[in-house]
């Protein structure tokens, strides 16, 4: 499906998150998503702020397994700005998913932001109604804590399994985990 007439640039949107772990409200925002553009990007990137529990290699892994069956959708790992990420891949639009009126007013800045001084658009996507209370890391919290299989109804099967193997690799000791995935 192209949504551009042969005389306009093919319309190109970044999806960028950490996406550790991805969820159902992420891939809810990435299917519904894909319909806007000519081609949608996953762009998996690095949060200083944030310690990973899944390596870059291996967030890539489980989203191109899980975005396989979409057209038009790939992933890409990147560090540094989105912005300049974006004009690497000659993206024009971002595409951001809100959850709740906290995600807008932060969405709302960034977008202005990024409108002001890299000219890129941003394109938001209201999550589905059953992901507006879901984030990756109230999953890392719950996973770390309790027992993993209470997040079947917001994770898709990979990533709860492996969540479960990530847990026994890490001898239960998830929230102590690095960004380069070595134990504190």
């Amino acid at each position: 499906m192209s949504t551009s007439d042969n005389n306009s640039p093919p319309r190109i949107g970044l999806f960028p998150g950490t996406f550790d772990p991805i969820t159902n409200g992420h891939l809810d925002v990435i299917e519904r998503g894909r319909y806007l553009f000519d081609q949608l990007i996953v762009a998996l990137g690095v949060n200083p702020e944030k310690r990973q529990l899944f390596t870059a290699d291996e967030r890539s892994g489980i989203v191109r397994d899980l975005i396989e069956p979409w057209d038009h959708v790939s992933v890409q790992a990147y560090s540094g700005l989105t912005v300049d990420f974006a004009r690497e891949v000659g993206a024009n639009f971002i595409l951001r998913g809100l959850r709740n009126a906290t995600d807008l007013n932060f969405e709302f800045q960034l977008a202005l932001t990024n409108r002001a001084v890299a000219d890129i658009e941003t394109v938001f996507i209201m999550a589905g109604e059953g992901w507006g209370f879901t984030s990756s890391s109230l999953i890392r919290q719950v996973a770390a804590g309790g027992d993993i299989n209470r997040l079947e109804s917001l994770l898709p099967p990979l990533v709860v399994e492996r969540l479960k193997q990530k847990k026994s690799d890490l001898g239960n000791a998830m929230l102590h985990v690095r960004s380069d995935g070595l134990k504190e």
